[in-house]
């Protein structure tokens, strides 16, 4: 049994020990973490809603297609997480119009490349931009 004065220290360690396990069941902790091919189901899915969410963001007077995908990693947990690294080509459709538009040439050419992370529920149809960055190519 343990003396009256270790006590204190005795419960210290358990709230401490308590902490650690809170914090740890807080952290997301992925269950697979892989390098996938542009063409898979979910990632098509992915990117057309990114291309979507930022042509409707955008200032830029004509909407933007994706031209290549440099890289996509899935991250899954009870969800899925889509890290996609794509280059993006300003196109000959104004913004209100997406139908077989060529890319812009001469004066108006613009490439931009982009970072994604997605949060993903495709069963659900529910998607979540995590995080987001893209600078002139």
């Amino acid at each position: 049994m343990a003396r009256p004065r270790q006590a204190p220290q005795l419960l210290l360690a358990i709230l401490v020990a308590l902490v650690a396990i809170a914090y740890q069941e807080r952290k997301k902790t992925f269950i697979s973490v892989q390098e996938v091919p542009a063409s898979e189901a979910f990632v098509v899915t992915t990117l057309e809603y990114v291309t979507s969410e930022f042509n409707q963001e955008s200032d830029d007077k004509y909407n933007f297609r994706i031209v290549r995908v440099l890289k996509v990693k899935k991250l899954v947990t009870d969800h899925m997480e889509y890290h996609v690294n794509f280059e993006m080509r300003r196109t000959t459709c104004p913004r209100l119009e997406a139908n077989n538009c060529s890319f812009q040439e001469g004066e108006l050419y613009k490439q931009i490349e982009c970072f994604y992370s997605v949060f993903v529920v495709p069963w659900f149809e529910k998607y979540k931009i995590l995080r987001k960055n893209c600078t002139n190519g």
